[in-house]
């Protein structure tokens, strides 16, 4: 009688995997906001456009420079099937994102009155934060979902007498 093997990582496992995942999310998303904060400026200072708009054109900017990275190394391994189901997940939750930072940085400057290049910034600054925990969980859970795993013993141990008898035939031939 053949035992089946446990295929579900260890608490431990799952914990290193996402701390290596949140850098990852971090270091992608990283210039994402050297991109998103440069292009703000940019657009807010230099080019005289306003603050709302300059922060819609700049994060629209990051959020595709970000799914790139997240694409093509971060999730490269995960479950690319559906391809146009996972952009427009993606556009989606970027978009309500872009919708929480925009907001914060709205309220900041037109509520609270705080009126400054760099108030605007702090405020962006909050917006990001808030809209940056909202899109890890929401990339990881349902854009880039990871590929589903054998956890059905039966199929595991089918799995594994298959590949015995593979074994087997090789090693006689």
């Amino acid at each position: 009688m053949t035992s089946a093997i446990e295929t579900r990582p260890s608490l431990v496992q799952r914990l290193r995997g996402l701390s290596l995942e949140a850098i990852g999310f971090a270091v992608i998303g990283a210039s994402g906001v050297v991109v998103n904060f440069a292009l703000f400026w940019i657009l807010n200072n230099g080019f005289g456009l306003a603050s709302l708009r300059s922060n819609i054109a700049a994060t629209l900017v990051a959020i595709a420079t970000n799914y790139l990275g997240y694409r093509y190394w971060l999730y490269k391994d995960r479950d690319a099937a559906s391809r146009k189901r996972e952009i427009t997940l993606f556009l989606l939750f970027s978009g309500i994102g872009m919708l929480i930072e925009t907001g914060t940085l709205g309220f900041t400057q037109y509520v609270l009155g705080l009126d400054t290049p760099f108030e605007k910034l702090g405020g962006k600054f909050l917006g990001l934060v808030v809209a940056t925990v909202f899109r890890f969980i929401s990339y990881r859970t349902w854009v880039f979902k990871a590929m589903p795993e054998l956890e059905d013993p039966e199929v595991v141990q089918e799995a594994e007498l298959l590949l015995a008898a593979e074994d087997s035939r090789s090693l006689a031939n």
